[in-house]
């Protein structure tokens, strides 16, 4: 079956239970997937009841679309994200954007929880993605071309959007947040970086790592959509400190920055 064949198939099931018509879509990291309860008139609709959509299996992710209002405004929250070292493939982890192509969404607002190599970052803080580099050693866009989402050879420049990001820098200093800004790049995981490794990155100019981001972003070009992402700082990244990592830091600090995560998402939305 085509991919289009099967994300037309999803998109009459998602019709069947709503007749949300989204202009935003909001990818919530590790963490921070309850920002989505904070929606009005809400339906949610869990990943394993969409014909061909891909479920999960990481701690912190619920698995389900969200669909309601902000300010509003129609948008759709994914509860979690599907990564590419679940094992899946690339096209499976960015299924979902595929999805929201169809579904006429304009705006991709992704966020992350990553590690910081900037030696200026602190985990709590938060960071605006200006560019990425893409070390994940895969690529969504590898295979078939279907015309149906995009072209052959989309265009990279300024592939997070920079009126978006003005808005972003804007709000932030509205509210009172000081909000980083800088190159993240994508790591395949599911281990945390070594600390060879992150020497590496530092050395290429990255400012923080994570393990996805990258490809609903690329797929989102792909489809002309506008991006926004933002990373939360939840630790610092191997040999940066002298401590181990683990998932349940990251879970740790997602929560305690949600309030301030909540307030920045609802005013640069209110602004989109």
């Amino acid at each position: 079956m085509k991919l289009i064949d099967r994300v037309n198939d999803s998109i009459a099931y998602i019709r069947s239970k709503t007749a949300s018509n989204p202009s935003i879509a909001v990818i919530l990291g590790s963490g921070l997937g309850e920002y989505a309860d904070n929606l009005e008139e809400k339906v949610a609709i869990p990943y394993e009841d969409i014909p061909h959509f891909p479920t999960l299996s990481v701690e912190g992710h619920k698995g389900q679309l969200v669909f309601g209002k902000i300010h509003g405004k129609e948008v759709v929250c994914m509860q979690g994200r599907l990564h590419f070292y679940e094992g899946k493939g690339m096209h499976a982890a960015t299924y979902a954007v595929r999805v929201f192509t169809k579904l006429g969404v304009k705006i991709l607002f992704t966020t992350n929880a990553t590690g910081g190599l900037n030696e200026n970052f602190k985990p709590g803080d938060l960071m605006i993605i200006k560019d990425h580099i893409n070390f994940m050693g895969d690529n969504p866009l590898i295979g078939e071309n279907e015309a149906d989402f995009g072209d052959r050879f989309p265009d990279m420049t300024n592939l997070y959007d920079p009126e978006l990001i003005k808005i972003a820098e804007k709000t932030a200093e509205e509210i009172g947040i000081n909000i980083q800004k800088g190159v993240f790049i994508g790591y395949s995981g599911p281990n945390f970086e070594t600390p060879a490794e992150i020497k590496l990155f530092r050395f290429f100019g990255a400012d923080n790592v994570g393990m996805s981001t990258i490809p609903e972003t690329i797929v989102a070009k792909h489809g002309k959509m506008r991006v926004l992402s933002i990373s939360a700082i939840t630790n610092m990244a191997a040999g940066i400190l002298e401590q181990p990592l683990n998932h349940e830091e990251v879970l740790e600090m997602g929560e305690k920055m949600k309030p301030v995560f909540k307030k920045l998402v609802d005013g640069i939305i209110e602004k989109i």
